[in-house]
């Protein structure tokens, strides 16, 4: 068993100014998303410019935030919200959800191909792959943060949070998930979507792994307190959310590889 490691949450202070690690963790996703977008659009014909690249970037960042944040009061806290509906605005009490930053994204995503004249679908096989990369980022940060700690355990790599009030050796789940869904999960999109794929397929690509991966690291993490188990004793609030995800996933590459299909709710588009 292992104490966590004395981690200031506090990467830079000057003065009342405090940067936290957390936020530094965002803003090196945004980046790394930033420069393999950039890389994209450097290939040959690939029909994208590095200015498209930084608005659909800057575009998404609002998305993650935005959505983020909404789902998670929306998903997880729909009491405190129901209560209180300025504690939408309380960023500082922390609380972000990645299926509400998902549908920010997807949101963003749509806007920004009405604007510039480009297919949804193409718009989203491009930034599929750009996306793991900060929630390996962010999963860093929660580790860091000592939260979203994962389930007893006693595991030699089990580590006592200072922020458990059992302080009892748990699972680092943040630590699985930098692993699966967010290093894993890079890895297999960067190098599926590195030859050309039926238009969407990345997308349902993404869709299908994330599903997968997260619903098994929601195994070894704890539930949220105040929502426990979902249904059947086991299920989290992150597996019932991924569900369909993972039915969503499968669907679209099916229709991704049957043309004849998917032409013509491309064509609608």
């Amino acid at each position: 068993m292992l104490q966590f490691p004395q981690i200031d949450p506090v990467a830079i202070s000057l003065g009342p100014l405090k940067i936290h690690w957390y936020a530094l963790t965002y803003i090196a996703g945004f980046a790394a998303a930033w420069w393999l977008g950039t890389r994209r659009a450097d290939a040959r014909n690939s029909g994208w410019t590095h200015l498209q690249v930084t608005d659909l970037v800057t575009n998404s960042a609002i998305g993650v935030i935005l959505g983020g944040r909404i789902g998670y009061m929306l998903f997880y806290n729909f009491g405190a919200l129901a209560d209180n509906p300025l504690s939408l605005f309380k960023v500082w009490q922390g609380g972000m959800s990645f299926h509400g930053g998902l549908i920010g994204v997807g949101i963003a995503v749509w806007l920004f191909a009405r604007s510039t004249g480009k297919s949804v679908f193409q718009v989203m096989d491009f930034t599929a792959p750009l996306a793991p990369l900060g929630y390996a980022f962010g999963r860093l940060g929660n580790f860091i943060n000592g939260e979203l700690w994962g389930r007893a355990a006693d595991v030699p790599w089990a580590i006592v949070f200072p922020t458990d009030p059992l302080q009892i050796g748990r699972h680092p789940s943040q630590l699985y998930q930098f692993a699966l869904d967010g290093m894993a999960l890079f890895i297999i999109l960067w190098l599926y979507s590195v030859k050309p794929r039926p238009t969407f397929a990345v997308t349902g690509m993404y869709c299908l792994c994330y599903g997968i991966l997260r619903t098994f690291v929601e195994f070894f993490r704890e539930p949220d307190a105040h929502i426990g188990f979902v249904a059947f004793d086991w299920m989290t609030k992150g597996q019932q959310l991924s569900i369909p995800m993972i039915l969503g996933g499968a669907t679209i590459l099916y229709l991704a590889y049957n043309k004849n299909t998917f032409a013509k709710l491309s064509a609608s588009s």
